[in-house]
C-alpha cells in the first residue's frame, strides 16, 4: 500500500477519532445491540438492526483510521528548510490575477482537506497545480469555472 502523506495536525486528529470510537462509540453500540436483543424476536426488531448496521459503519471507520495511520507518512513542514518552493504542508498565499483578491491554502492530507478552513487536499487541482512552484511563480489552474491564475505570493512553512 503506498504511503498516505499527511500533517501532524491530521495524524493527531484521526487518532482522536479512533480513541473516540475504540472506547466511547463501540461500547454504546455494544450496549445498544443488548438492549435490543432483550426486547426479543430479532427479525422485527428495528433496533436491534439499526444498532448492527451503526456497528459495521463504526468498525468499517476503525479498520479504515488503522490502516491510513499504519501507512502514513507524517510531514512537520516546519522541520524542513522554507526554499520558498510550494511543498505538502507548506501555507501559500495566491493572489488570483482576474479577480485581484487574495487567498491562502495550506496543503494537507485527503482527510484534513477543508475548503472553508484553507485545507485543500494535496490531491485537489490546486495543490497539484501549485506543488513544486516557488515564490512569484504565475500558475494557471484548470478549476470547474474555467482556466484560473494565480501569482504565488507568500509560501510559509509554518
Amino acid at each position: 500500500m503506498k504511503q498516505i502523506p499527511m500533517t501532524i495536525r491530521g495524524a493527531e486528529q484521526l487518532r482522536q477519532e479512533l480513541d473516540f470510537l475504540k472506547n466511547t462509540r463501540r461500547p454504546e453500540i455494544i450496549k445498544a445491540i443488548a438492549e435490543a436483543r432483550e426486547h426479543g424476536d430479532l427479525k422485527e426488531n428495528a433496533e436491534y438492526h439499526a444498532a448492527r448496521e451503526q456497528q459495521g459503519f463504526c468498525e468499517g471507520r476503525i479498520q479504515e483510521i488503522e490502516g491510513k495511520l499504519a501507512n502514513s507518512q507524517i510531514i512537520d513542514v516546519t522541520k524542513i528548510p522554507n526554499n520558498g518552493k510550494v511543498i505538502f504542508g507548506s501555507t501559500v498565499v495566491l493572489f488570483n490575477i482576474d479577480t485581484e483578491e487574495e487567498v491562502s491554502y495550506q496543503i494537507v492530507g485527503d482527510d484534513e482537506a477543508n475548503i472553508k478552513e484553507g485545507l485543500i487536499s494535496v490531491n485537489s487541482p490546486i495543490a497539484r497545480g501549485l506543488v513544486g512552484k516557488e515564490i512569484d511563480d504565475i500558475v494557471s489552474i484548470q478549476t470547474p469555472g474555467g482556466k484560473v491564475e494565480f501569482e504565488i505570493i507568500e509560501v510559509n512553512y509554518l
